[in-house]
């Protein structure tokens, strides 16, 4: 199971209180497929969660929205490509994946 915290503004739109966990079919883990991506946690929040869509990235072209950030294992994972593969820790369940709602303004 893949553990996902959320801002505020999202577990209120979820309708969820703290985290969430995610099975990720087929992605990392143990005997998991291939590496879980970012895409994959993505893709099956956004399944199990479907008010979620367009909120976290674009529909079209999956691009991450403006002022969303992603972290895992205290690293800003925010620039890497969606496919890139998320650290063990987050595959196997120890640490969660982090999406951030950044601030922005003076």
């Amino acid at each position: 199971m893949i553990r996902v915290v959320l801002p505020p503004h999202l577990r209120t739109l979820a309708q969820v209180q703290g985290g969430v966990t995610l099975e990720v079919p087929g992605k990392g883990g143990r005997g998991g497929g291939g590496p879980l991506t970012r895409a994959a946690v993505l893709d099956a929040l956004e399944a199990r969660y479907p008010m979620l869509r367009g909120t976290i990235r674009d529909q079209l072209t999956q691009q991450r929205r403006a002022f969303v950030r992603f972290f895992a294992c205290a690293e800003d994972l925010s620039h890497e490509p969606p496919d890139a593969p998320l650290p063990d820790a987050v595959a196997m369940g120890a640490e969660p994946f982090l999406v951030v709602g950044a601030m922005a303004g003076g």
